[in-house]
This record gives C-alpha cells, sequence and structure tokens, in this order.
C-alpha cells in the first residue's frame, strides 16, 4: 500500500519518546513492504533527512527554544480558539505539502500521528478525502487527560486556567479526530478503553523497546561508574514533574554517598545543585549511559500511552525501581523491575538493589529473561501491525 504519514516532527533521529514511537510504527509498515512518505517539521539542528522524509519546515520544537514563535502561537491559539499544542504545528506551509501530495499521488492511507494533527480533518473532510481512502489515527496518550493532570497540579489559578483551556480544546480534536479514522490505534488499554467509545475500530500495541537486547547483553560487563541512572526528555513537562517529585521527595530519603547521573535536555537546574549529583545533558548514546548505572529510576507521576524509557531501562537488563504511572500499559514485566508509589518505598528499593548489584552481578538467565520479554513484544507489535492494515 501507499501510505501518506503525517506527523509533528520528523522522527528518524528519535530524540524523544514519542519521536521513537512514531518512527517504530514507521519502521513496521516499511517492513511490511508499504510505501511510506513521512510529511512534519525538522528541527534545527539536524540536518540528517530520509529519503521518504517530507521537510514542512525547519523550526525549534520546544518552546523554551522557540524565540518570539511562541507568543505568534499563543495569539494564534486564541484568535482561532484551538489548543496551543495543536497551534505550534499548524501552517500554511504543511497544508500545501499536503495538498501537492494529494495532487501528484493516490495513497491508500494516511496515517496522523498525534491529536496535534487533527486540523488536518478540516481538509479531508472538505475535499472528501476520507472516502478516498483510509485514515489512520495514531493516539499516543488521551491527550485531554494529561492537560488534566497538569491542570490538577498547577499552582497559579493562571496555570490551571491554561491546562484546562487546553484539555478541553485539545480533547474537542481527539474525538473529532478517532471518529472521523477508520481505525484507532492506542499504546495502553487504558486508552483503547477511552477511544473505543468513539470508534469501534481501535486497537492497541504493544510497543517494543527501541533498543536491541543482544547488544546490551553483550556489553553487560561495561564498568559500573554510578549507582543510579535517570535519563528522559525532560523539556516534556510530564517528564519534568516526575524528575522533581525525585528530587523533592524520594532524593531527601536516600544515603549521600549514593551517585546519581541525571541524562536527557531540559533538566539544566541540576548543575551544581546536589554533591552527589551529575546532570550530563542529552546523551548520544542512550544504552551506554545505562550500562554505567547499577539501577535505573523512572520516577513517572504524570503522563499517558506508555513509556519507551521504560522498555528501554528494561531492554537494559539492569535492575529498575518505577512508578505504577512509568509502567502503565506493561504488564507482566521480568524480574528485578520494582514498582514503588510512596518515597520512602522508592527510596528503600533503590538502596536494596544498589546492595545486591555491589556483592552480585544479575544472573545470566535473568538478562536472558529480558531478552526473551522483549523479543515477544516485539514479535507481537509486528504481527498486530500487519493485521490492523489487512483488515482496513
Amino acid at each position: 500500500m501507499k501510505i501518506l504519514y503525517l506527523t509533528t516532527v520528523l522522527p528518524s533521529q528519535k530524540r524523544t519518546g514519542g519521536e521513537i514511537a512514531s518512527q517504530t510504527f514507521i519502521e513496521a509498515l516499511e517492513r511490511d513492504g508499504h510505501e511510506v512518505t513521512v510529511v512534519g517539521y525538522q528541527r534545527c539542528n539536524s540536518n540528517i533527512v530520509k529519503t521518504n522524509e517530507i521537510v514542512v519546515d525547519v523550526r525549534n520544537i520546544e518552546t523554551h527554544n522557540s524565540y518570539l514563535y511562541p507568543i505568534l502561537w499563543i495569539g494564534d491559539s486564541l484568535l482561532k480558539k484551538q489548543p496551543y499544542s495543536s497551534t505550534k504545528y499548524y501552517s500554511q506551509k504543511y497544508l500545501r505539502t499536503v495538498i501537492s501530495l494529494f495532487e501528484t499521488n493516490n495513497y491508500d492511507v494516511i496515517v496522523i500521528d498525534h491529536a496535534q494533527i487533527g486540523w488536518i480533518t478540516n481538509f479531508l473532510v472538505h475535499h472528501q478525502i476520507y472516502k478516498k481512502c483510509k485514515i489512520i489515527f495514531i493516539a499516543h496518550n488521551i491527550e485531554h487527560e494529561v492537560y488534566l493532570s497538569q491542570c490538577h497540579s498547577a499552582k497559579s489559578h493562571l496555570s490551571k486556567y491554561i491546562y484546562l483551556r487546553e484539555a478541553n480544546l485539545i480533547k474537542t480534536i481527539e474525538d473529532k479526530l478517532a471518529s472521523l479514522a477508520h481505525q484507532v490505534w492506542t499504546f495502553t488499554k487504558h486508552d483503547a478503553k477511552y477511544f473505543y467509545a468513539l470508534n469501534q475500530q481501535t486497537k492497541v500495541f504493544d510497543l517494543p523497546s527501541s533498543l536491541t537486547p543482544l547488544n546490551k547483553l553483550s556489553q553487560h560487563h561495561a564498568p559500573i561508574k554510578f549507582d543510579i541512572g535517570l535519563i528522559g526528555s525532560w523539556t516534556w513537562k510530564a517528564n519534568l514533574l516526575g524528575l522533581k517529585w525525585f528530587f523533592q521527595t524520594v532524593y531527601p530519603c536516600l544515603p549521600k554517598h549514593i551517585s546519581i547521573r541525571v541524562a536527557g535536555k531540559g533538566a539544566e537546574w541540576l548543575r551544581g545543585e546536589y554533591k552527589n549529583v551529575e546532570y550530563c545533558g542529552f546523551v548520544p548514546d542512550v544504552q551506554a549511559f545505562m550500562a554505567q548505572a547499577r539501577v535505573i529510576a523512572i520516577p513517572s507521576i504524570a503522563g499517558g500511552g506508555i513509556q519507551i524509557k521504560t522498555l528501554d531501562a528494561i531492554a537494559s537488563g539492569l535492575p529498575i525501581v518505577a512508578t505504577p504511572v512509568a509502567l502503565r500499559g506493561i504488564f507482566d514485566y521480568p524480574s528485578l523491575v520494582k514498582v514503588a508509589e510512596k518515597p520512602d518505598e522508592f527510596a528503600y528499593n533503590l538502596v536494596d538493589l544498589i546492595e545486591l548489584s555491589r556483592f552480585e552481578e544479575v544472573p545470566s538467565k535473568l538478562i536472558e529473561e529480558r531478552f526473551h520479554w522483549l523479543n515477544s513484544r516485539q514479535q507481537k507489535f509486528l504481527a498486530n501491525i500487519t493485521g490492523a492494515i489487512n483488515i482496513l
């Protein structure tokens, strides 16, 4: 089939969890022999574009790096009564690119990746395109639930208003998109239950890890350089809330001799804040970073969908302490994955696993268990993609 994949940011470089998830779907579709054309924005600091990717425009994606653009996006959002998170991805360039592609190509399937691209539905309805080809909506989260969660945790009345407005407006978009689509693809049973009420052709996909467990198995004896490792895209508010929760509530419960390293953009405020904490910023090799830790901590307290970093941590073969939120959508996880919701319990499990790792290596049997768990998840994901496309 000929597939047009409309997304926010071109995902092939896999900079964030969302991009990793998008690229995983694209590669699975290509593996089945489909011709996939990907449309999206390119990051300013990226100069690598795959042959099947079409660049709408080059821009900074994160709000804090976008100079005066956020002011324009906010103004546009207010004037058009659209969510801010959607307005920042709307442009006449994007629309003209899509129109041009439809004038020169006949597509069998359109994939709308993220609710933030949902504004394209007006074009699809106006030109009756949804009647000519199949539409798949990939819902990475229930977006309005994410913003409602941030609304509840916001301190000021203005912040609460902003997040509540965003939640209400993005809900309208994702509901309309789900109703229009021929299929809705979700990452968790929780999300699928919501969208199934709008579209009975809703599917759940167990995303695989973006890392190769075989590589990690061969690197398992890499030298340990620190006790606790945390990695994530901290520029995303939901992830940042979890990191701040860790340092505000879990960190005080930990012995001060324990060494901690944090990787990922958006946590520059950690530099020099704690004597036993080192902030590494963006790391090009996630596996290499994880391999240097005794234990991986995943302190998520907000967000939706599934966390790629949790799957990657499982692929690392290392002991893990995670919150229930971090393990959402992941069931029957392998050994040495501890779940803790309360700060003192989270800290206790970290210390316990650190001490365990000091006196004994992770048995090869447990590493093998991780590999089989991840491999099974990968095969199931690929089979489900094939099955879903075949019944469109």
